[in-house]
């Protein structure tokens, strides 16, 4: 197929376009490489992939209407994947228009250019952080998530209430993957895994919120795209038993569909720091402070609808994806890339 995937220089966006590119797919990558964390990286993930056949790169804003319209006028994707977004849940407490701009914005340029150009399956990224204040664990697609606190997934919930207008409308085929906690090598040095391993090896205090008392569904990149993958595959298609009368909030009478993408393991954060100290071979000096706003203490993910429609299931153990993403890590820092020392 000829894919259309946003995000490209990100941690799933590359490590997606990798596997199509594997099986054969052209993809065209798009992304603004914004400096919410080190371009440098997202720099790296894109030398790689731009050495390969069958890779094309666009430097494009999402939120840059004119620019994602000529992109869709000129090309015909049978799939779009929308991974672009400003990141980030604390973050959006500082600068909330980022994430208008990218996650409400940038996501309706690229519904107008899907649907005006008549693309077979538009897939887009959400997020764990929909649930909010939800506590009825595990997370069901099929709960309601009327309660988000943070500002991040109030525009993550907004491009979910957004796709299932243009299926509505316009039918077309749109599905979102609620990510949970996704972890392993080239990841995002603004999550926990980098900034702990970091903080470890430079024997530096890592910061751990609510006292530790917080739990993952932390859930390794392979495994994550591994699930992307027959997704993208297969259109969605309307529910042919759903009832306005008791609507189903993941499944619609629209080409619409919802799934949530995790580990479904759960993992204690102090267990996670146990497993990367093990990995690192030195212990963490741990600086404990009370739950952040825009946090949840608990993420679960029931991924029951992925496995009974696409047959999902996690095969890398917490300490298997650790470990692998120590080994990375040092690598990556090695002495041949001199210039990621300044990453951060």
């Amino acid at each position: 197929m000829h894919i259309l995937v946003t995000g490209a220089a990100g941690f799933i966006g590359s490590t997606l376009a990798h596997r199509l590119l594997d099986r054969g797919d052209t993809v065209v990558g798009v992304d603004n490489l914004n400096t919410y964390y080190s371009v440098t990286l997202k720099k790296a993930r894109l030398a790689r992939l731009s050495a390969r056949p069958g890779f094309v790169f666009h430097a494009l804003d999402i939120a840059d209407r004119p620019a994602i319209a000529a992109l869709f006028a000129k090309a015909r994707f049978d799939a779009v994947m929308n991974l672009a977004a400003q990141a980030g849940v604390r973050h959006s407490l500082e600068d909330p228009h980022a994430y208008v701009d990218a996650n409400v914005v940038g996501f309706v340029n690229l519904l107008e250019g899907a649907r005006r150009s008549e693309v077979r399956h538009f897939v887009y990224a959400s997020s764990s952080s929909v649930y909010g204040s939800h506590t009825r664990q595990p997370f069901s697609e099929h709960h309601p998530v009327d309660h988000p606190v943070s500002l991040y997934a109030a525009t993550k919930r907004a491009d979910e209430l957004l796709a299932h207008s243009y299926a509505h409308l316009f039918r077309l085929p749109v599905t979102g993957l609620r990510f949970f906690t996704v972890y392993g090598p080239w990841g995002r040095p603004d999550m926990a895994l980098f900034l702990f391993t970091k903080g470890i090896l430079e024997g530096r205090p890592i910061t751990v919120f609510n006292e530790g008392r917080m739990v993952r569904d932390f859930t390794y990149i392979d495994d994550i795209v591994t699930g992307i993958v027959p997704v993208l595959d297969h259109p969605a298609e309307s529910a042919p038993l759903w009832s306005s009368d008791d609507p189903d909030p993941a499944t619609s009478n629209a080409p619409f569909r919802l799934y949530n993408i995790g580990n479904n393991r759960p993992v204690a954060l102090m267990r996670y720091i146990e497993i990367l100290e093990h990995c690192l071979g030195r212990q963490a000096r741990l600086e404990m402070l009370p739950l952040q706003p825009g946090d949840v203490p608990e993420t679960v993910a029931s991924v029951a609808d992925l496995e009974t429609d696409f047959g999902f299931r996690p095969a890398t153990p917490v300490e298997t994806g650790v470990a692998r993403f120590v080994d990375w890590y040092r690598e990556y820092f090695a002495e041949s890339h001199p210039r990621a020392h300044h990453l951060g």
